[in-house]
């Protein structure tokens, strides 16, 4: 028997076909399912309002036991399993993601689909069990975060260096625009402010003599 024989015979022996009784199914499937919802309250209750979508919530805990029925097919026939990879691999999602973390949930939805399908019951409620804790204690930490806005300002040439001295107590800022006319200058800074100070930077701005107006726009640049 040449060396490719016993491999063949080696990968046919380990992908055997093996007997899913009705007990496995439903209990598979049933562990699913609350672990659907377990996943569903957990979205539900650490998503932003802004970001909340029902129906993607509801998809989390479809796609949980949709994939758990998935691996506890392909466990039957090593045939079928192939078919079914091969079907799978032409699925293409162009959903946009409104929030990062939803990738997240999105995964965690599928490991636990193939974790129970394929029979890793206990491991499939430590790692649920896990990830809620590790979601839940991020999602109560607060860091101090200066936001991101756009300060507009229509001003005469000479009262640049009056509005410099002002904007360098802000510890960020980037130019993004600068247009010079007959009439004036407008300067577009990219500014790092915390809420409770804008209006105090407005009003210092415009006490500048020169300075005809200045306006902030909350701004989100690529980095978030």
């Amino acid at each position: 028997m040449s060396f490719k024989d016993i491999f063949k015979k080696s990968f046919l022996e380990g992908f055997a076909s093996t007997e899913i009784t009705t007990l496995t199914v439903v209990t598979a499937l049933g562990v699913a399912c609350l672990l659907a919802l377990y996943i569903f309250f957990v979205y539900r209750v650490v998503t932003r309002k802004t970001f909340y979508s029902k129906n993607f919530n509801i998809t989390l805990a479809g796609v949980t036991v949709i994939t758990a029925s998935l691996i506890l097919t392909m466990q039957s026939s090593v045939v079928l399993s192939l078919g079914m990879v091969g079907a799978l691999s032409i699925v293409r999602f162009r959903t946009a993601v409104k929030d990062p973390l939803d990738t997240a949930y999105m995964f965690w939805a599928l490991t636990m689909g193939i974790l129970l399908g394929a029979g890793y019951f206990l491991i499939a409620v430590i790692v649920a069990i896990a990830i809620a804790l590790l979601i839940f204690v991020l999602n109560s930490v607060k860091i101090k975060k200066e936001d991101s806005y756009l300060l507009v300002m229509h001003y005469d040439d000479y009262a640049e260096q009056a509005i410099e001295r002002v904007l360098r107590t802000q510890r960020f800022r980037h130019l993004k625009s600068k247009t010079v006319t007959r009439m004036g200058v407008e300067m577009t800074v990219e500014l790092r402010v915390d809420a409770n100070n804008t209006s105090k930077l407005i009003n210092t701005l415009l006490d500048q003599e020169g300075v005809h107006d200045a306006t902030l726009v909350a701004y989100q640049n690529e980095a978030g």
